[in-house]
């Protein structure tokens, strides 16, 4: 592997790839989007023309055979990711799972939404002691799409899909982020589309119980709002409110470029109101949502990590903490039971 380089290989060429990918690898001085691995291309979808300075590859059973290939990023669908990774694993290539985990010999994991410019936000809030002893701890992704989309798999019933395992497991890293595991557990995970042929769970809510604190974690489909609430953080000294998502995504679908001025930059229509107590009474005020690094710190610190020179995007004791609260909200959602964890 080169000191100063390292070469990285995307799997898959979807909207991930396209979008919350390739154009944060293509900003890391220390990286190189070397290959693509896209099976089947199609015009107006062709990694070969949109990539040209990248190797584009057939499988990834041929990718792997690349002594060149450092870093492998996964971006396909949740029931292939084991097997791509546990591949990549065997011929000794770092490897990212888009979907939540990634794997850097032999395990760790992130989410890029850790660098939520609003998240960030908060959890500075919270750090400094501003909002005093935290009570409740509500983080929502909450959406009006009452009709299921045709033609992908998140409407399909396979392993590893369902919303908390898409939406759910950056909303749950992000409190166990800021509070550490909980002591019990407990899951609702369902639909709230009317017509749902497939068994997708469409939507969950996750209690998160810990010593003086509750934390919500809540995904809907059905949410027929005008501003849809992100954060509603409470505590002994005061409270943050948050509505709307972080902009980064929505940027990026537009065609906006992460080094493009303004990139990550809120609206301040979408910043968030902060409560402190003055007295006996609350006192209201906008709070901005500051100028925090976007989704390219991810990668920058997985540069420094590969070079030796600091500590992975997450831990890997994280990541496993991750999963397991996930497959607990799926057994007390099945159970109907609140469990211990």
């Amino acid at each position: 592997m080169a000191s100063s380089s390292y070469n990285v290989c995307v799997i898959g060429y979807g909207m991930a790839a396209k979008i919350f990918h390739i154009p944060f690898i293509q900003l890391v001085p220390e990286l190189k989007l070397y290959a693509i691995v896209q099976r089947s291309p199609k015009p107006g979808d062709n990694a070969e023309k949109d990539c040209p300075a990248a190797k584009v590859f057939r499988s990834t059973e041929d990718m792997v055979k690349d002594s060149a290939v450092d870093v492998v990023v996964i971006t396909t669908t949740p029931d292939t990711h084991y097997d791509l990774a546990k591949l990549a694993l065997e011929n000794q290539k770092h490897e990212y799972d888009s979907n939540g985990l990634f794997v850097l010999s032999p395990a760790n994991c992130a989410t890029n939404r850790r660098w939520d410019s609003d998240f960030v936000t908060l959890s500075k809030l919270i750090e400094t002691g501003a909002l005093g002893r935290i009570v409740e701890f509500e983080t929502h992704y909450d959406r009006y799409r009452p009709v299921a989309p045709s033609g992908t798999w998140k409407s399909e019933t396979i392993a590893g899909g369902g919303v908390v395992y898409d939406l759910g497991t950056h909303l749950i890293d992000q409190v166990v982020a800021v509070a550490g595991l909980p002591k019990k557990i407990t899951g609702f995970l369902g639909t709230q589309r009317e017509s749902n042929t497939s068994g997708y769970e469409d939507s969950c809510t996750v209690l998160l119980h810990y010593d003086g604190m509750l934390a919500t974690v809540k995904a809907s489909v059905v949410s027929p709002e005008v501003d849809q609430l992100r954060f509603w953080v409470r505590g002994s000294k005061g409270s943050f409110k948050k509505y709307h998502l972080d902009c980064q995504e929505d940027q990026l679908k537009e065609g906006k470029k992460p080094d493009d001025p303004g990139f990550g930059v809120e609206p301040s229509s979408h910043y968030g109101v902060l409560s402190m107590m003055n007295g006996e009474k609350p006192v209201s005020t906008v709070h901005a949502t500051a100028d925090y690094p976007t989704y390219r710190e991810f990668y920058m610190q997985l540069a420094r990590a590969l070079a030796g020179k600091g500590d992975v995007p997450v831990k890997p004791e994280e990541a496993s903490a991750v999963i397991m609260l996930i497959e607990l909200a799926r057994q007390s959602s099945a159970s109907g039971k609140t469990l211990d964890v």
